[in-house]
């Protein structure tokens, strides 16, 4: 291959640096394509200070510091784009337990700790992002999964059960 076709290749996140895809399933890679669209507002190929900002704010983390963004995105070794995204991942989750990751990435939402997040957050973002739930997907849910009296739902639950196929004793 030509140097000036072997460089534009790993520019473009191929080649070289394309092993990080073989870490993952097809349907997990569409998984993190899809958030990672999510998380860049602007839609310019790059998660920036302002697309986290941005992103945080709809999940209802409107007071952010400068400090905080510019950490995460000081994490990666460069400007983040889907390739950079996915190895972040892959070097996070190398070695972890599933139900560690999805009790992790179901945290995001739950910024007090609480172990549970609002059956009001849930619904919307489940329905409104992504491959979004049926309204018949989201009666299956409350139904596996009720909201306690407050309207709370226990997220360490469905995760154990996504991972384990039976709900806890409790």
């Amino acid at each position: 291959m030509a140097p000036k076709k072997a460089k534009r290749r790993q520019q473009q996140g191929e080649g070289g640096s394309s092993n990080v895809f073989s870490m993952f399933e097809q349907s997990q890679i569409q998984e993190y394509k899809e958030a990672f669209t999510i998380i860049d507002q602007n839609r310019d190929g790059i998660i920036s200070k302002d697309d986290l900002r941005d992103v945080l704010a709809t999940m209802g983390q409107l007071n952010v510091k400068n400090e905080e963004l510019e950490a995460m995105v000081k994490e990666a070794s460069g400007p983040i784009n889907f390739t950079v995204f996915l190895t972040m991942f892959g070097e996070k989750l190398k070695g972890a337990d599933p139900e560690d990751v999805i009790v992790s990435a179901f945290k995001v939402l739950d910024p007090e700790a609480t172990g549970a997040i609002k059956k009001e957050l849930l619904e919307e973002l489940l329905t409104t992002q992504c491959d979004r739930f049926t309204a018949e997907e989201m009666t299956n849910l409350w139904a596996a999964f009720p909201p306690d009296v407050a309207g709370n739902v226990d997220y360490k639950n469905i995760c154990y059960v996504i991972t384990h196929g039976e709900e806890k004793e409790e």
